[in-house]
């Protein structure tokens, strides 16, 4: 290569912010590829069934195209469900009107469920567990839980919460979740950073009366409210686990655990505060083992001057307490700010490299997930092309299960109407745990080394136990390579069988 070609190429590499990253650091095969599909934004809100069916189908597509490998889906927005409950109404955001079902009917959640799993893709159903208005003037249903017990509730601003304080308030969410994980094939239950509410400057959350009942044993009350939290976060995870114990609990605090003026741990950051203003100790849950995964909404820019995206990434790496650190971006803040060393470029190149350069971050997930789907700034683009070019699965969960599902069985080759196939057999397994799920399906050259590590092989991820081969003349020897996932995705040994294609 000439000595002026070879420096092109560095440069284009620097630009791309990968020059000091491995293959397996620049294509990783294990990475968590989420994205947040909302429903407050209103794009649900009255759409006949069979166009909002179209709509989403047509966002997985897109998603699915680029690389994402999981659906953090918005189910409970206020007390109010966009499935099937038993306990809660259905959501405004769903038909106009609280409480009215859609017509004609459908489970959104369960549509949703069936979509992701045919594109290989996780579901997790985002709730949101105190919130009830986000405006004093939406009316609530009949059957709205606030109508049997307003003694459960406070007003703050100009929204409504269940008390955090109250065991009722705590019983309820969790047969909510009950509910949730018990009828519906999730494959996590995620809440955001919404506990507490946002602070109101000069307006303390009026939980006076509860504190004066429970708040027996604490000295103040910040340390109760985070104590309030805590018992919901404790009760949530135990919930889960033992209805299904491969269903896991995330969370996706504000960005900021605690400022350095107020915490000498804390990040060189100036702003408000998961532990101080929000009452949410997410260190504490993730060192207690009460949550499965963190996605800490870093949705500033690299450069902020209150709340810096490369500090915070940093911080987030170094503070995982020994649980999965996922990055929450924002999309629309990456493609409208330049990178502060390249000006012609928006940020994301950075932030990718950043995001895979430590090991204890195991992906991330985009806001909104509308902005992927419009290709926002060319990120689609960018993730088609390069960050998400090979297909990854999810991170194993090693803490939840570790074993993987036995290998696949008769491996073969048949000619059918349909063309050439090659089909394999489920492997036997004896729990759920254990039950193969997936597979995935590589391909090689007939005389090349078999590395399943190098995601550039993976043709396939499949729920089918059958891969429509792509024959040719059937001249040319390739080594087709099949393995089982589980339901945490661990993958068992390999099978390999030659075919001339």
């Amino acid at each position: 290569m000439k000595l002026r070609t070879f420096l092109c190429v560095c440069a284009l590499l620097l630009s791309l912010g990968v020059a000091a990253q491995s293959q397996s650091e620049r294509y990783p095969k294990r990475e968590f590829r989420a994205a947040w599909i909302q429903a407050v934004n209103g794009q649900f809100r009255g759409v006949p069934t069979e166009k909002l069916k179209q709509t989403l189908i047509n966002q997985l597509n897109s998603l699915q195209e680029a690389g994402i490998n999981a659906i953090i889906f918005q189910v409970r927005p206020e007390a109010d469900a966009l499935y099937a409950s038993q306990y809660e109404p259905w959501s405004r955001f769903l038909t106009g009107v609280q409480g009215e079902a859609p017509k004609p009917y459908w489970d959104p959640m369960q549509f949703m469920i069936e979509e992701c799993h045919k594109r290989c893709m996780e579901f997790h159903a985002w709730i949101n567990p105190y919130r009830v208005k986000t405006s004093l003037k939406n009316e609530l249903s009949p059957i709205h839980i606030y109508r049997k017990h307003p003694e459960w509730f406070v007003t703050y601003g100009d929204q409504l919460y269940f008390d955090p304080a109250l065991p009722e308030s705590r019983n309820h969410i969790c047969k909510v979740v009950t509910d949730i994980v018990s009828r519906y094939d999730v494959d996590a239950i995620h809440m955001d950073d919404y506990f507490y509410p946002y602070p109101k400057p000069g307006v303390d959350f009026p939980d006076d009366a509860s504190f004066a009942r429970y708040g027996g044993g604490f000295s103040n009350k910040a340390d109760w409210r985070r104590s309030n939290v805590n018992v919901l976060i404790k009760k949530i995870h135990e919930t889960v686990r033992e209805l299904k114990p491969w269903v896991k609990f995330g969370v996706s605090p504000f960005g900021i655990y605690r400022n350095e003026k107020s915490d000498p741990l804390g990040s060189k950051t100036n702003g408000l505060q998961n532990y101080d203003d929000l009452y949410a100790d997410v260190l504490l849950w993730a060192r207690e083992g009460w949550i499965d995964y963190n996605i800490p909404q870093i949705y500033w820019h690299i450069g902020h001057p209150a709340a810096d995206y490369e500090t915070l990434v940093k911080w987030w790496a170094k503070n995982t307490e020994n649980r999965p650190l996922f990055i929450g971006q924002s999309v629309m803040n990456t493609v409208q700010n330049a990178d502060p060393q390249n000006p012609s470029i928006n940020q994301l190149p950075r932030k990718m490299a950043l995001q895979r350069a430590y090991q204890t971050i195991g992906g991330s997930c985009q806001w909104p997930a509308s902005a992927v789907v419009e290709n926002a700034g060319k990120y689609r683009d960018a993730l088609i092309a390069e960050y998400h070019k090979y297909p990854a699965l999810p991170p194993v969960f090693e803490f939840m299960d570790n074993e993987a599902p036995s290998k696949v069985r008769k491996v073969k080759p048949v000619w059918t109407a349909d063309g050439y196939i090659l089909f394999w057999t489920e492997p036997k397994y004896k729990d759920e745990m254990n039950r193969a799920v997936q597979y995935v399906v590589y391909r090689f050259d007939a005389k090349e080394k078999v590395d399943i590590s190098n995601p550039a092989h993976i043709i396939a991820i499949t729920r089918d136990n059958f891969y429509k081969l792509p024959y040719e003349d059937g001249k040319t020897k390739y080594r087709y390579v099949v393995t089982a996932l589980d339901r945490l995705h661990n993958e068992s040994k390999t099978v390999a069988k030659k075919v001339k294609l």
